[in-house]
């Protein structure tokens, strides 16, 4: 959704939709940016949720200088950017969303930090509306090692688990700093070689995990040999507040492409029928199956990370080949254009005179795009030139 206008470098906008998008872009690019109307047709609960407010602060914690202007009923909030500071920061996340809601936000602000982030986030580190610890940490960071070229200081390392709805979890993030990203040509997804799996349960018979790992197990074998999955059962005070259990499964190619899926059991609020094992197990490898037939050079949760590291590399021709691209990915492509005024050449990177390239393309997968653009050689002014 373009802004609905513009007040000198500040840019407004409508609604609550990609408030998260807005605010990092916002610190990212400098520009102030104001958020008008946010739920305010909602006569039940009107304004920022509790989870909006908590990322705030973490935003907050991360920079110095941040002016953030709420109205009393926070439908409207001004947010002026501050520099990036990074650092070592303890944040507790509101139980509302996942401990990855508030993740992606630092991986996208990391490199740019003054500070190498040293991050303890505590709450819950396995939920169904965000993407889990375990999927950012085979997803995400092995996109931004791509980036990063050299990964030394980065490392995502989950202390407890804590899943819905009470959480307890804790994590531990660590991202170094770079004074820019280098331009990539991603174009090729390899062949995928090896599967790998995380079954956890906390405050639940051990049978639970045991039992999804087979399920799992049974459906992945069909597709690779290459499997193993293991378990992370955890007893008293590691196990968080909630009962519960879950799986993440992960998929690795040949030229370093990790595509990842996972599913959680049902808390009493969700479902009042608890979940079976056998049906997590399955569920989990059929979208990692799905993930896999829709291809591309990353996960389909993390495209838009990978347009935002392409727009801010260096000035040259950087390529990247995804799979169908999500509607949070889209809008975050209109949300460039507004902040850094970048737009990306979007096109099939199959051949289309090929008569057979519909049936080629029905055997090896969904149809891809392939993103161009030339980055905007965006420099970390933050960090000390020693």
């Amino acid at each position: 959704m373009p802004p609905v206008a513009q007040e000198g470098n500040c840019l407004i906008y409508r609604g609550s939709n990609f408030l998260k998008q807005r605010l990092v872009l916002s610190l990212l690019s400098g520009k102030p940016v104001k958020i008008t109307h946010i739920r305010s047709e909602n006569e039940g609960a009107p304004g920022l949720h509790e989870h909006e407010i908590s990322l705030i602060r973490l935003l907050d914690k991360v920079t110095n200088g941040t002016k953030i202007e709420l109205n009393p009923a926070g439908t409207s909030i001004m947010f002026t950017p501050g520099l990036l500071h990074g650092g070592q920061l303890h944040h507790d996340c509101c139980t509302q969303r996942g401990i990855g809601y508030y993740l992606d936000a630092l991986i996208a602000l990391g490199p740019f930090c003054k500070t190498p982030l040293h991050c303890n986030l505590s709450g819950v580190t396995n939920s169904k509306d965000s993407p889990s610890v375990d999927h950012i940490k085979g997803a995400a960071l092995s996109l931004l090692k791509r980036f990063l070229l050299v990964d030394e200081g980065l490392e995502l390392k989950v202390v407890r688990r804590g899943v819905a709805p009470l959480g307890g979890g804790e994590i531990v993030f660590r991202c170094p700093v770079r004074k820019s990203l280098r331009a990539i040509q991603c174009q090729e997804q390899g062949m995928i070689k090896r599967i790998r799996g995380t079954v956890y349960a906390s405050k639940v018979s051990p049978a639970m995990a045991n039992r999804t790992v087979e399920s799992a197990k049974g459906c992945m074998l069909k597709f690779l040999p290459d499997v193993y999955i293991y378990t992370d059962q955890n007893r008293g005070l590691m196990s968080g507040k909630s009962p519960g259990f879950g799986i993440c499964l992960l998929a690795e190619t040949t030229d370093g492409v990790c595509f990842a899926a996972d599913c959680t059991s049902n808390t009493r609020k969700e479902s009042e029928s608890p979940s079976i094992p056998e049906e997590l197990g399955q569920e989990a490898a059929m979208r990692l199956l799905d993930e896999i037939y829709r291809g591309g050079c990353c996960d389909s949760s993390y495209q838009w990370l990978a347009a935002l590291y392409m727009a801010l590399s260096q000035k040259n021709v950087s390529k990247f080949v995804t799979g169908a691209l999500s509607t949070y990915t889209v809008h975050f492509l209109q949300h460039l254009r507004d902040f850094f005024s970048i737009t990306f050449k979007l096109e099939n990177p199959e051949d289309e005179d090929d008569a057979d390239a519909d049936e080629e393309r029905n055997v090896r997968g969904a149809q891809k795009v392939r993103l161009t653009c030339i980055g905007i050689g965006y420099t970390n002014i933050n960090k000390r030139v020693i």
